[in-house]
């Protein structure tokens, strides 16, 4: 009770404080988030913090996902159709220019894929998406171009979902700072540490959205960002904490993300699958549904929600029992596992709402098991270090939280960049799970969904790679003066076009 007084306190404390400007009037918006993007690297739009921003506000895609069933939906591209076993061919929009005046034409295409797979740069789409494949992209004519890849790709224009086209002007190899793109939004400004500015784009080839321009600002603390809409300083404030949420007025989601430890399998004593198994069965998930999360998430058995396709119904939840997980750590330390040795438990600052409460509570739980464990928290940067390759080969062991984002449809835009051996983030190295990944990608239909579920069951019930925790579920505070529906997206993407005045 006296930590919600102190959160009450801070919260009127900053609702009366001196010189706050409040949102902007008129056709402009204020956005307050949790997290402040690394960069603005269209490339990594991927990225929750940097999609949120950019991604169909700035840079677009050639085809458009609809997160409620997966479907796919012309954006750039007007039409597609498959040439060969391994070629797309797809048509282009007339009438689009990008925001410094370069044509969106073939070319311009073939730029940005080429870039995108350029691996000289860190491009979190590449290895999130297209890790493992190659892509040619020919130009057939102006408007016309043909995308080959190394495998069948039956679900290609549905990748084509994720990838941002930018600028022909854009640099090669390297970062840009001032993404162009040709979506309804110009990239303003980027004052780091304070706001980043959009503004809305007069030569827009659609429907010229409402919104004129938008401000980002970005405030850590749940209670602050609720509090700032609340008194008209913000207009939205995505993913606030259950504790802050006002079930009256806020809107509750879930919101695609799937939370999870990864097992660094490699290393001692992780790589003992008994003391795997004993992490599942230590903590008791039940205790923090609809404490410190809402009592609306979900049990997680695998790294994507039922509604994709490739989720695998037949796997089960780990059950509570303290007492059988320290009768493996037993077993274990008998055999010569070093199960004494400290396990490194780290977690990401904002990740989610309540998260450093979470990874605490977690902590607690394998320290009751019979673990030793230690807990850190940190900021983005070095959480990225921490889950992509290459790893550290005098690394301790470690329990990373990692919040996967799936709201395409299809699990291969989840495990090949999570369990494949050559995955970004993986840290796996498993023959037949390869083998079935790779089958799965390239198949169709029922053999499509089948193979994914034997990949997951591999994964989770075989190796136990992870300590699956929960599908989460978003809470937004939206002004009254907007008429905004968050949806099952809005955690990676937040589109202004879809913003209105009421």
């Amino acid at each position: 009770m006296r930590i919600l007084k102190m959160a009450g306190l801070a919260v009127a404390t900053y609702l009366v404080a001196p010189g706050l400007a409040l949102a902007q009037d008129g056709g402009t918006v204020t956005i307050v988030l949790a997290e402040e993007p690394s960069f603005v690297e269209p490339c990594e739009a991927s990225r929750s913090d940097v999609g949120k921003v950019l991604k169909q506000n700035v840079v677009e895609t050639l085809t458009q996902i609809d997160p409620t069933d997966g479907g796919i939906a012309p954006r750039l591209a007007t039409a597609w159709e498959q040439v060969d076993d391994l070629t797309w061919r797809f048509s282009l929009r007339e009438g689009v220019t990008f925001h410094d005046g370069a044509a969106f034409d073939a070319e311009a295409v073939k730029h940005s894929i080429d870039r995108m797979m350029d691996t000289s740069i860190d491009c979190e789409i590449r290895t999130k998406f297209f890790g493992g494949t190659a892509l040619e992209v020919t130009p057939v004519d102006e408007l016309t171009v043909d995308i080959k890849t190394d495998a069948p790709s039956p679900i290609l224009p549905t990748m084509m979902g994720t990838v941002v086209i930018v600028s022909p002007n854009t640099a090669m190899g390297e970062y840009t700072r001032s993404p162009v793109g040709t979506g309804p939004y110009t990239f303003e400004a980027w004052d780091v540490g304070n706001s980043i500015t959009l503004s809305r784009f007069d030569g827009y080839w659609g429907d010229m959205p409402a919104v004129e321009g938008a401000k980002y600002i970005f405030r850590s603390e749940s209670p602050v960002r609720a509090a700032m809409v609340a008194a008209g300083e913000a207009d939205i404030a995505p993913n606030i904490s259950v504790q802050d949420a006002d079930p009256a007025a806020d809107f509750s989601y879930p919101n695609s993300e799937t939370t999870r430890l990864r097992i660094d399998t490699e290393t001692a004593p992780l790589d003992d699958i008994r003391i795997r198994e004993a992490l599942n069965l230590a903590v008791d998930r039940s205790a923090i549904k609809g404490t410190i999360l809402s009592p609306d998430v979900m049990l997680a058995t695998q790294l994507v929600a039922p509604s994709i396709n490739g989720h695998n119904p037949d796997i089960v939840s780990w059950g509570y029992d303290v007492e059988k997980a320290r009768a493996l750590i037993a077993q274990a330390k008998a055999d010569g596992t070093p199960v004494d040795s400290e396990i490194h438990l780290i977690g990401r600052t904002g990740m989610f709402p309540n998260s450093a409460e979470t990874m605490e509570a977690l902590q607690a739980f394998f320290q009751d098991a019979g673990f030793n464990v230690s807990l850190r928290m940190v900021e983005v940067g070095e959480w990225l270090e921490l889950i992509l390759k290459p790893y550290a080969e005098d690394r301790p062991p470690i329990l990373l939280i990692d919040q996967h984002d799936n709201n395409n449809g299809d699990a291969v835009f989840t495990v090949f960049n999570k369990y494949h051996s050559e995955g970004a983030n993986s840290t796996l190295h498993d023959e037949e799970l390869d083998r079935t990944i790779r089958a799965a990608e390239q198949a169709t239909g029922d053999e499509r969904r089948k193979l994914f579920q034997k990949a997951f069951s591999i994964i989770e019930e075989r190796i136990i790679a992870d300590v699956m925790l929960f599908h989460m579920v978003g809470y937004t505070r939206v002004s009254e003066r907007l008429s905004f529906t968050p949806d099952i997206s809005t955690n990676s993407e937040l589109p202004l076009e879809k913003i209105s005045f009421k």
